[in-house]
């Protein structure tokens, strides 16, 4: 193994990266502030054009179902017709979609977001479908970024990630395994450190640290939605070709969200589909 990683080296690389953008951090305020209202929320996403284009589409599309050829061009109307928890819910795939926009080969930002926004989904939809006490946009936000120490190392070492890739085929092993092999880490401790660095919840890098390996924090319900959704969207092949993905779910965390596998499942599993395919849209280019 060459010179390890560390914390330092990994955020001084992160320089280059722009900011992580304020919005998400401003609409979960929102959420979690009892006053807050509809023209809060309208506030925060006016002030990305990007983003404001992407709910007045989408509020269009809704509204030519709905309504026949009615125009909506503010964005109060659109998140009124779109309801608060679906625009919050674009609002943070966009915007953590930005953040790495264009830093990235095409075919790299395609594989990664759409397996991310599998992932995210599935995490909204155990959050709601566990008895376990789970914000819903903390669960997407935690999906989202779940292999972001991936794209890190795609981007800052992409030579030695590759030959960790190429390890954990040729051996069998765990993407984890030989990425701390290689780097004295695995993507999901780089992922953590970008986290925390970012100024998201500690829970979201517990989160993303243990997503692969989540025995020594199973007990947390973020870490557990992360967990079983990484499994799920394996099992339900959702996206193809992911390198490293995880496919042994752990008992611990199936327990700790409640989790009965039964004919109920079906309908979990369902949704979860359905909601990836929609999401998968905003990223289809």
């Amino acid at each position: 193994m060459s010179k390890p990683l560390t914390r330092d080296d990994v955020l001084s690389a992160s320089q280059a990266l722009p900011a992580f953008p304020r919005v998400i951090q401003q609409i979960v305020a929102t959420l979690e502030d009892p006053d807050a209202n509809l023209n809060l929320l309208v506030s925060h996403v006016e002030h990305d054009p990007a983003l404001t284009g992407h709910i007045l589409s989408m509020a269009n599309k809704a509204g030519t179902r709905r309504y026949g050829n009615s125009n909506i061009d503010d964005v109060f109307t659109a998140i009124s017709l779109m309801g608060l928890s679906r625009v919050r819910e674009v609002a943070i795939m966009i915007s953590i979609a930005e953040v790495f926009e264009e830093r990235q080969p095409q075919t790299v930002q395609n594989f990664f977001w759409h397996h991310s926004v599998a992932v995210g989904v599935c995490c909204v939809e155990l959050a709601h479908f566990s008895r376990a006490p789970v914000n819903v946009d903390t669960a997407l936000i935690a999906g989202l970024l779940h292999d972001v120490g991936q794209l890190w190392l795609q981007r800052f070492e992409p030579l030695r990630f590759k030959q960790a890739i190429d390890d954990a085929n040729l051996r069998n092993i765990d993407i984890v395994v030989a990425e701390r092999e290689k780097f004295g880490v695995d993507h999901g401790e780089i992922g953590a450190w970008l986290a925390n660095h970012w100024g998201l919840s500690p829970e979201i890098g517990v989160a993303i640290s243990h997503h692969h390996k989540p025995e020594a924090a199973s007990s947390a319900p973020l870490v557990a939605v992360a967990h079983v959704a990484e499994v799920l969207c394996t099992a339900l092949a959702l996206t193809k070709g992911i390198q490293g993905s995880v496919t042994d779910i752990s008992s611990a965390c199936c327990a700790t969200l409640g989790l009965e596998w039964g004919d109920g499942s079906h309908q979990l599993f369902g949704r979860v589909e359905a909601r990836n395919r929609q999401a998968a849209i905003l990223f289809d280019h």
